[in-house]
């Protein structure tokens, strides 16, 4: 009996979303939610564990899912140390990294752990993760920052923008790997990568804040006055943090992080809701333009894809201001079920290969006394 089911998993803050894929279709999606007094019980992230897992578990069998046909679960991937992209195998050096929270406590390093201990539910299955937010492919060039200091670093919306780069590149007959694509992913935080011959080689730190503001992220903002502001008052390192994301962007401007509210006053002829949109937009367009210029002019297409890619009025500014250097194609929401399912597939016909999570495959950053082997 072929084990050919996927079974995929992402973990959110405060949701499960889970599917069942099979025969390049979904046989069934399911967003499981949390409400904020039962996850409030646990100290951790990583302490919900067991919570999500039975609920995963519990879904699956009211689905008649068949077990000893699952071939893999995969899981949105966690903040784990920089890797290159593909689909990896969870072995025990991610499992510790997950657990112990390496780079961060998120709902993400959920998706790997509980992945990992369902294997032991379906005795055909294998757990993977695919293209966590920490894909670094960076130039080196991209790295320095100004001062040595500090190092910029990739973290983006990984899964999301190679899935949609695919797709595109499929719908032209043509291949990711041959395509040089600019994808602004538009959501709670905001990337935009610049993506050469399947590589994404620059891309803002949309986590810590760099680049275009939205809806709760306040984007890169006046070094100095941000300096003044830190030393000046009586401000906490937390409070800043949460200013910076959680806090910032649209919320700190109109008090809502509501993305199509904003939408919504904007075409209804609410000025500052208008000029906040179209400053967001702005300041996405000046970031594609300097993806533009990392690859030198030469792109075959601008993609902008998230859930804020459903308002027509903030895209339509963006596609007047950077139409000029390549067509532009609109991919609204973010599909990252569909992207995992995707890549289980891929992996279960054998296109690509795991990759495995190990010390001598992660992604170092730049060693300024090193440079034998610089890139870019």
């Amino acid at each position: 009996m072929d084990a050919n089911y996927i079974l995929a998993i992402n973990p959110g803050a405060t949701s499960t979303k889970i599917a069942v894929y099979h025969s390049n279709k979904f046989v069934f999606l399911k967003t499981i939610r949390h409400e904020e007094d039962e996850l409030q019980a646990f100290k951790k992230t990583t302490d919900q564990l067991e919570f999500r897992m039975n609920l995963v578990l519990t879904e699956v069998k009211e689905n008649h899912v068949p077990f000893n046909q699952v071939g893999l679960i995969i899981a949105r991937g966690g903040v784990i140390h920089p890797i290159e992209s593909g689909v990896y195998e969870v072995n025990d050096a991610m499992i510790n990294d997950l657990e112990n929270g390496i780079m961060g406590d998120h709902a993400s390093n959920l998706g790997g752990l509980i992945a990992n201990r369902l294997i032991n539910q379906f005795p055909q299955a294998k757990a993977y993760i695919a293209d966590p937010v920490v894909v670094d492919e960076l130039q080196d060039v991209a790295r320095i920052s100004g001062h040595p200091q500090f190092q910029r670093i990739s973290i983006f919306h990984a899964l999301n923008q190679k899935s949609t780069a695919r797709t595109y590149a499929h719908s032209r007959g043509m291949e990711y790997e041959d395509l040089n694509l600019i994808i602004a992913h538009l959501g709670s935080g905001i990337t935009i990568g610049a993506h050469k011959k399947g590589r994404v080689i620059d891309v803002n730190n949309g986590l810590d804040g760099e680049g275009p503001f939205g809806p709760e992220r306040s984007g890169t903002l006046p070094t100095g006055a941000l300096v003044r502001y830190c030393f000046e008052g009586n401000t906490s390192e937390k409070e800043v943090e949460k200013m910076l994301t959680g806090k910032g962007g649209i919320y700190a401007y109109l008090g809502h992080k509501d993305a199509h509210q904003l939408e919504k006053l904007a075409r209804e002829g609410d000025l500052k809701a208008r000029l906040i949109q179209n400053a967001m937009a702005y300041q996405i367009s000046k970031e594609i333009g300097a993806m533009a210029a990392v690859l030198g002019g030469e792109v075959h297409a601008i993609i902008i894809t998230g859930g804020i890619a459903h308002n027509p009025d903030l895209t339509g500014y963006i596609k007047e201001h950077v139409g000029f250097i390549a067509p532009v194609f609109i991919y609204p929401g973010e599909d990252e079920m569909r992207a995992l399912a995707q890549n289980g597939s891929m992996l279960l016909s054998g296109k690509i290969s795991p990759r495995e999570y190990a010390h001598e495959n992660l992604v170092k950053g730049l060693d300024l006394e090193n440079l034998d082997h610089i890139r870019g």
